[in-house]
């Protein structure tokens, strides 16, 4: 299992920004410098976390991206979702009667996967973008 690079840098830009002040709009410039991710890149991401709500634009020359909510109010199963991406274990489906191997029966260790994919699942339903940055307003200004 392992997540696509635009959910790690939506993760990662997200959590750059939630490290200055909510009001204060950020540069996707200013991010991509701070976190090694290209600018163009950055742009597709955050067409998708824009049409999801999880941040807003503002135009002009002090112009750049704000949090939609709260840092502890953005859990990070929503960045994953606004950049559709799915956690998943297994290449099947639950409701599926054939397994990942293309057999009529499920593998014998597909409990095991589906088990670990519910825990990943709970575990980023539970993380808070709050939880990955100190949100030190004093620091930045």
């Amino acid at each position: 299992m392992k997540l696509n690079t635009k959910t790690r840098y939506a993760v990662m830009a997200l959590a750059d920004m939630s490290n200055f002040p909510r009001k204060k709009p950020v540069s996707l410039r200013d991010i991509s410098l701070r976190q090694s991710i290209s600018l163009l890149y950055l742009e597709q991401i955050f067409l998708k976390l824009k049409k999801n709500n999880l941040v807003k634009s503002i135009r002009g020359t002090n112009g750049g991206y704000i949090l939609n909510k709260d840092p502890k109010e953005i859990k990070l199963s929503e960045i994953f979702l606004a950049i559709d991406e799915k956690v998943k274990t297994v290449g099947c489906t639950k409701e599926s009667k054939k397994g990942c191997n293309g057999k009529s029966t499920k593998c014998i260790t597909h409990d095991l996967w589906d088990e670990l994919e519910l825990h990943i699942n709970t575990f980023f339903e539970k993380k808070k973008l709050s939880d990955l940055a100190k949100i030190n307003q004093n620091k930045i200004q």
